[in-house]
Formats: C-alpha cells, structure tokens, sequence
C-alpha cells in the first residue's frame, strides 16, 4: 500500500531542504532505504524539473567491502564517487540502519582508509561545499527501540517532525539570530544552573530544514574564556557508547573544572581526551515543537522544544571561537516547566522563560506558532 507520507516527506527534502531547480542533477543516496520512499524522492526531483540519479547501498554490504579493504580499493571508490558527485547540484541522502552497530567490528586502520580516500574526498571536499544537501536518519524498528517506542509510534513522531511547515521557522529564527550577534553577555538559570559567558562578535546561524531533518536550533558559540558558573543537564546523552545521565559541569573562565555524572569517571576520561574538550564549542537554543523528549539520539535532541545544548569540544568554522578539539559532545538541557523551568538572558533582556519566547518578534518559534 502506498504510504502518503512518503510523498509529504519527499516534497519538503526537494523544495524546500534542497531547493532543487529545473535542469539540476539529484544524488538521492538510500541506505537500507524502502524502495517506496526511494521512488517518491525520484518522482518528487522529476516535478520540479531535476534529473534524478539514484545509489542503493546497505549497511551489510558496506561492512564487507570495508573489512576487507585496501588502499588502492578505497582509492578506486572515492574517484567514481568524486567523479559522479561533482555533476551534481543537490544530494539527499537517506540513512536507515537495521542494526546501530553493523559497522563496530570493521577494524579501525580499514576504517581510516575509508575516511581518507573515499569519505572525505566525496563528502567533505564536494557534496558539503559545492551542493545544496540534505541528509536525515530513517524511522527503523532499532531506532524505535533507541527512543523506548513502539515501531508504529515513532514512525508517527517521525513523521510529524520530518514533514512539519518548516517555512514557519524562517523569519523568527533570523530574528533570533540578529539578537545572538547583537548580544554580549547571555545568563542562564534554572535548577542547578546558573550560568555567564559572552557571545560577543561570534556568528549566529540558524537551522531551519535546509540540511538536517529534523531540525529547528540557532546555534553559536561564546567567547573561549568567558564561561563562568555551573550547569546541570537533565537529558541523558550517549557518547561513545556509554549513556550519562544528571552530567554537571562547573566552569571557571571557560574551562570545566569540575565534572561529575552517574559516571563521573568515563566523563572526566572524555573531557580529558584533549585541552579543548574542557572548553565549549557550540552554544544552541532549540526550538522544535514536535520534539519533546530525550530519545538519545542528538539529532532529534539538540532541537527538543525548550532546550538549549552546551557543547563541549570543537566548534564548528561557522560559528568559531577558536576551540579545538577532537570530541564534540553536545549536552542538552530542557528548561520546560515539567523539567524544572529556566531563564535565558541576552544583556538585560529576558529572551526564554520556561521554554517559551518572550519578545514579540520571536514568539513565532513558540510550539503554538509552530505546529
């Protein structure tokens, strides 16, 4: 039976994810992908005019090549893939898994090969720069049972939050923009947390649905040594397989100086892996109203309603403060009135109170607004 969401969801990755125009070459890269959704992306890039062009891959299969690998091999995929991808002007690429951890036992020298020759050539070098791309997860009965649903529950979450009016997003998300770039100081409070740092002269940059679905955050970074305070997360969060819960962080001129969780010793092994993984690399508000729990997973996380994320390790080139770092961890925390409320504070103005905006020209993010 022909599922209509299929339709709704290819509709919002081809006009308005990657805006795709008459004449223009389409990558669709499906991996453990129904062929259904495949087939209505390909109809969807037919009816605004591109030329479709389509890759079939699975996890199991992609295991076995790369367990296996050679130089020369990974070499030899990454031209054709270089090739194939520099003729195109937008990518989507679905990513669905049967089992999270298919690729945990491919060893990690292989591993590398792939990042070098083939990932980063394609990926790095030509679809991020030089496409208009979109790339997002697919609703499996593993990610179901990640997020503690049943299969046909989370199917219908997901696609209420992929398939959401994300047009909506825009204007007020630039307007909350403008205030991140405007501001200096940014405080915030709620339970267990009470938190300063600068933003000052630092990019804002809002994400409203042109290259993550799901999406909805305006994210920067504050100035290195400015944070100062204390911060208790209350979503669990999963980093390099281990789930943390109740992470507490106290800073002193942007370093955390003190860390503790239900694990506190692997949290302190993480912050140590570098210096920058004690200092902060990405500050975001999060602002999707269809994503309202913790399901770690960090793509639909970082943008819960009434969250804001607090990330220590690098920072992202558009957004930089500087920081380096080989981890990236963003922690998220939900200031909701079931989740204990909150405050944030740009300057002398309230700007988030209990999860909801307050000034006029970004009451537009509020879950009202936007479902």
């Amino acid at each position: 039976m022909h599922d209509t969401r299929y339709d709704a969801l290819a509709r919002v990755l081809v006009s308005h994810s990657t805006r795709v125009q008459s004449g223009e070459n389409v990558l669709i890269e499906a991996i453990d992908i129904p062929d259904a959704m495949v087939i209505a992306l390909i109809r969807a890039v037919r009816a605004a005019g591109g030329r479709p062009q389509v890759s079939l891959k699975h996890n199991s299969i992609q295991r076995e090549i790369l367990r296996g690998t050679d130089m020369e091999t990974m070499r030899l995929s990454g031209d054709v893939e270089s090739y194939r991808m520099d003729k195109m002007q937008a990518y989507i690429g679905l990513r669905g898994s049967h089992n999270i951890a298919e690729l945990s036992d491919v060893p990690g020298d292989k591993m590398k090969l792939y990042e070098e020759h083939w990932l980063k050539p394609v990926h790095f070098k030509i679809r991020v720069p030089k496409t208009k791309w979109v790339v997002l997860r697919w609703p499996t009965p593993s990610m179901a049972q990640q997020a503690r649903r049943s299969t046909e529950s989370f199917e219908k979450f997901y696609f209420d939050v992929c398939t959401m009016d994300y047009n909506k997003m825009s204007v007020p998300a630039e307007a909350l923009k403008k205030r991140m770039e405007a501001a200096d100081k940014v405080r915030i409070t709620g339970p267990g947390t009470d938190l300063s740092f600068s933003i000052r002269n630092i990019p804002a940059i809002p994400c409203t649905g042109t290259h993550n679905i799901p999406d909805g955050e305006v994210f920067t970074a504050p100035v290195r040594d400015s944070v100062n305070g204390v911060i208790q997360y209350n979503a669990d969060t999963i980093y390099q397989g281990t789930v943390f819960s109740d992470i507490r962080l106290v800073f002193k001129d942007g370093r955390v100086v003190e860390a503790t969780a239900n694990n506190s010793t692997k949290l302190n092994e993480i912050l140590d892996t570098d210096e920058g993984a004690r200092y902060i690399g990405e500050f975001a508000i999060g602002f999707n109203p269809y994503v309202r729990e913790p399901m770690l997973d960090i793509l639909f996380d970082e943008k819960i309603e009434g969250s804001f994320h607090f990330t220590p390790g690098q920072a992202y080139e558009d957004a930089d403060n500087g920081n380096r770092s080989n981890i990236h961890w963003d922690m998220v925390c939900i200031q909701r009135p079931e989740y204990g409320g909150g405050e944030i504070w740009f300057d002398d103005t309230l700007i988030r109170k209990d999860g909801l905006f307050v000034p006029e020209d970004l009451r537009g993010l509020n879950p009202d607004q936007l479902r």
